[in-house]
């Protein structure tokens, strides 16, 4: 799949953070993000809540794609394991694969990794299914 930013994925925050979205299918969703000086904290390393949020994008996406026609997603919880930081300027890739996917709800895991492939966060997020 070629290079689309989350706009395609009905996602418009994704699209602030700059998200572009390199693979989408039902068992791993592949992103990348630049780290811009927005999403940065003190010493120009990228926020926690920008690990997060793209990691969030990437799972809420998978859990999208595995819904049954008519059901929607929302995230219902989620952990983060910060392990690394991404300066500013950085790319980071992120890759979100299911744990569980169930009539009710999915799980998924995304690494979050800089391009040398050194891991940076591991987030596990509960994306609720609900039924129209």
């Amino acid at each position: 799949m070629s290079e689309v930013h989350t706009r395609g994925a009905g996602m418009p925050f994704g699209d602030l953070l700059g998200i572009e979205l390199l693979i989408r299918e039902k068992t791993r969703v592949v992103g990348r993000m630049t780290v811009r000086p927005e999403l940065c904290t003190s010493g120009n390393i990228c926020h926690g809540g920008a690990y997060m949020a793209f990691a969030d994008s990437l799972g809420a996406i998978g859990g999208f794609l595995n819904l049954p026609d008519g059901a929607r997603t929302t995230t219902l919880e989620s952990k983060t394991n910060f392990l690394g930081a991404a300066p500013e300027g950085a790319t980071i890739l992120g890759e979100a694969t299911p744990l569980h996917v169930g009539r009710r709800s999915s799980v998924w895991q995304t690494r979050i990794t800089n391009e040398a492939g050194k891991l940076l966060a591991l987030v596990t997020q509960t994306q609720l299914t609900i039924a129209d």
